[in-house]
């Protein structure tokens, strides 16, 4: 088992690429987790005014079995790392991880509303994420960033590959028909068979998985009920 990944956050946009390509080699594609009992999910919302910049980070933690909201919390933290694709988890990451050390108990798994390893140098926020705080870790993102794939049938839970030539970087799924699908990928000791049949039991009635769900929710209200909710 390697040592739990450190680096510094403020860095260049030269050295965010590198980091992104040296971590890559890093991420464990296959399964290393334990059935989870508690799943957190985590989101990010930030504007900007000039150069000043505020980072909302919100992360829940549920009940995995029952998807009961057992703990939240909101951080605000500053940053400075510019608005540049592929490179959105040097922006964002030090709020999602004071996000996630501010709830009552660290998770068994990880859901974000990013990508995994569907990056450009694989190697997309919940990839990063994963690695950093040494938890399995699954990218559930709502539009693609790079990667093709043949549209998946209207039916719920259908899925196409998302493939960079022969390479599977994760699955278009469609988690309500006729509904815009959305793209999951490994992000760290997670495979993207499984990483799918997790998403598949995390997703209610909505089109994202309950985790990302109430963390993107979280990210723009100030408190969720903390209640039961609907399975199905």
């Amino acid at each position: 088992m390697s040592a739990p990944l450190r680096h510094a956050w403020d860095v260049t946009i030269g050295e965010a690429i590198a980091l992104q390509r040296s971590i890559a080699t890093e991420i464990e594609r296959l399964d290393r987790l334990d059935e989870p009992a508690t799943v957190a999910g985590v989101d990010v919302a930030y504007g900007r005014r000039g150069r000043d910049a505020v980072a909302r980070a919100a992360a829940v933690l549920l009940d995995a079995r029952t998807l009961e909201l057992l703990d939240q919390a909101v951080v605000h933290v500053s940053t400075t790392f510019p608005y540049v694709p592929g490179l959105l988890t040097f922006r964002e990451a030090p709020a999602a991880i004071a996000a996630l050390a501010a709830l009552s108990r660290p998770p068994d798994l990880l859901l974000c509303d990013g990508q995994g390893i569907a990056h450009p140098r694989r190697c997309g926020v919940a990839s990063h994420l994963g690695l950093y705080l040494d938890l399995p870790s699954i990218g559930v993102a709502k539009s693609r960033l790079t990667g093709t794939h043949a549209e998946p049938a209207q039916d719920r839970f259908a899925w196409t590959p998302l493939l960079d030539g022969q390479e599977v970087l994760g699955a278009c799924l469609r988690t309500r028909t006729r509904v815009r699908p959305i793209y999951v990928s490994t992000g760290h000791r997670v495979s993207l068979t499984t990483a799918l049949q997790l998403v598949m039991r995390f997703t209610t009635r909505w089109r994202l998985p309950e985790p990302t769900r109430l963390a993107d929710r979280l990210s723009r209200v100030d408190q969720l009920n903390l209640n039961h909710l609907p399975s199905s």
